[in-house]
């Protein structure tokens, strides 16, 4: 059984025991949370297919921590002018664990 839920504007592909690293959540440590916009949903049964989304599904998950992605560097340069610009960008993110898939 899997799923594809939407969250900060990108897609996964989850199951139950998964573990994977989302934009972040306004959920503390340790806390629950439950994903409502599930785009696809697959089971013995078959594959529903949301359009644009199931309402009769959800994904339920456990958040772990909340933690910083890599650092990005950017580097703005214009040539013959002398403007040299360098900066840093590290994306706010939080772990979760999927513990449950709710649909029919």
């Amino acid at each position: 059984m899997y799923a594809i839920i939407e969250t900060g504007g990108l897609q996964f592909r989850v199951e139950p025991g998964l573990r994977l690293t989302v934009p972040r959540l306004k959920v503390e440590e340790g806390g629950n949370v439950v994903f409502d916009r599930v785009l696809l949903f697959s089971s013995e049964g078959g594959v529903v297919v949301g359009r644009p989304s199931i309402d009769a599904a959800s994904v339920e998950a456990r958040v772990l921590r909340h933690m910083r992605g890599p650092k990005i560097e950017v580097y703005h340069r214009k040539r013959r002018k002398g403007h040299e610009k360098k900066t840093g960008h590290r994306q706010e993110l939080t772990e979760i664990e999927i513990a449950a898939i709710k649909g029919s």
